[in-house]
């Protein structure tokens, strides 16, 4: 499907790419031209669709029973959630486009990383909207790393951060006292502790940002640089400390490094079973469902690496070229980026991730509220994870890890 998808977005972005805008798609684009309070009238009654994965009950939950009534009192907007996997409704886009059907179904869609990239080529997304939204213009701003590239394209206003969740590794309490802080007592522990540790494959998601972290460890002052767009030159000068510090290890992880769990999944079970002492994984909350239904132990504990510090990975709502209710996908999305609509989406009882605002620029009331927020005993405080959180990079390092790793460490 995926393959199938690529090559339908490559021959479409070239039809596309060079095209002029049609008659539904200027209509539209004159919301742009609006000011808010304009924008959240014309909203005001009408039906806003969002098309997102629908895979997760926490997450559904808190859409169908928080976000949709918060709306329908605020703003008298129905929210009505499509679940549709992203390859799915992206192909629906790209299809409406190469037929020039200028009014669609869909007026939000939940995406990022590879998916924004192509949308952004293939001209499907409505334009520029986020500096019309008051809470991204007060709690995020353009500055924010995560306004502006989105895992090395630019995001150029076409895509409102939505979410945030950061790397950590959990580990048993009752086993390790005291967890490593950096990348060196992280090989030190490794090697005092033989057989108790791994990492999946790269071509698993979690098993190549963990090896993102030592690229990252390696140019401190390029971090920024390596979020905005792939630098050959940069790996090519920094890749031998990424390799030699995986080699160093092997000997030492779990089956003596000549088999690593393939996935995320597999990671988790060596840990559930204590064959491992960490696991690890995105999104700084996930263990405590892991404890509540007995698969991790109640002594299970997280923590972030102090240096390099912690990669984050984003995910935005957007608006297609041919949203029917432009208004009210704005006016939905900014919603959505309030401290109100972040902070509850932080609750473990709803989805329980981190939230996207800028931690700083929260009134002090809404700062107590995230710091009363009771995520669970395994979760680090949203101050901590926000000192050091990292940008993710673009996805031209994972591609290299992915390529590279197999024969500079798992053959060796």
């Amino acid at each position: 499907m995926k393959w199938k998808l690529f090559i339908f977005i490559a021959g479409l972005i070239m039809l596309t790419a060079c095209g002029n805008s049609t008659e539904g798609e200027a209509g539209n684009e004159e919301v742009l031209s609006k000011d808010w309070t304009e924008i959240e009238k014309d909203a005001e009654g009408t039906e806003v669709n969002l098309f997102m994965w629908g895979g997760d009950e926490g997450i559904n939950r808190y859409i169908d029973d928080w976000a949709a009534p918060e709306l329908k009192e605020k703003h008298n907007i129905t929210l009505n959630r499509q679940p549709m996997n992203t390859e799915e409704f992206m192909q629906k886009l790209l299809t409406e486009k190469k037929a020039g059907k200028n009014k669609g179904t869909i007026d939000i869609i939940w995406i990022n990383g590879a998916n924004f990239k192509n949308a952004k080529n293939a001209n499907l997304l409505l334009g520029s909207f986020t500096n019309k939204l008051p809470n991204f213009k007060k709690y995020i701003g353009n500055d924010d790393p995560s306004a502006a590239f989105d895992q090395g394209t630019k995001v150029d206003g076409l895509e409102a951060p939505w979410g945030s969740v950061q790397f950590v590794f959990n580990y048993d309490s009752n086993k390790i006292d005291t967890p490593p802080k950096t990348l060196d007592e992280l090989k030190a522990w490794i090697s005092e502790n033989p057989g108790k540790f791994t990492y999946p494959n790269v071509s698993d998601f979690t098993g190549n940002t963990f090896v993102k972290h030592l690229l990252v460890a390696s140019a401190p002052d390029r971090v920024d640089t390596m979020a905005k767009e792939f630098d050959q030159d940069l790996v090519e000068k920094n890749g031998e400390y990424v390799w030699s510090y995986l080699n160093e290890i092997k000997p030492n992880l779990w089956r003596n490094g000549e088999t690593y769990p393939e996935s995320l999944t597999k990671l988790d079970t060596l840990y559930s079973q204590g064959e491992v002492w960490m696991t690890m994984g995105f999104n700084e909350a996930r263990a405590e469902s892991l404890i509540k239904d007995g698969t991790f132990p109640k002594s299970t504990k997280s923590f972030v690496l102090e240096s390099p510090g912690s990669i984050s990975n984003n995910h935005y709502l957007s608006i297609p070229f041919n949203s029917p209710n432009p208004s009210g996908a704005m006016t939905v999305i900014n919603f959505l980026e309030s401290p109100e609509a972040q902070i509850a989406k932080m609750d473990p009882k709803m989805w329980g991730e981190g939230m996207v605002l800028n931690y700083d620029k929260l009134e002090e009331e809404e700062k107590n509220k995230v710091d009363s927020l009771n995520r669970g005993e395994s979760v680090i405080s949203s101050e901590r994870l926000n000192t050091y959180k990292l940008p993710d990079l673009d996805t031209g390092y994972t591609e290299w890890i992915t390529n590279d790793w197999g024969n500079k460490v798992f053959e060796e």
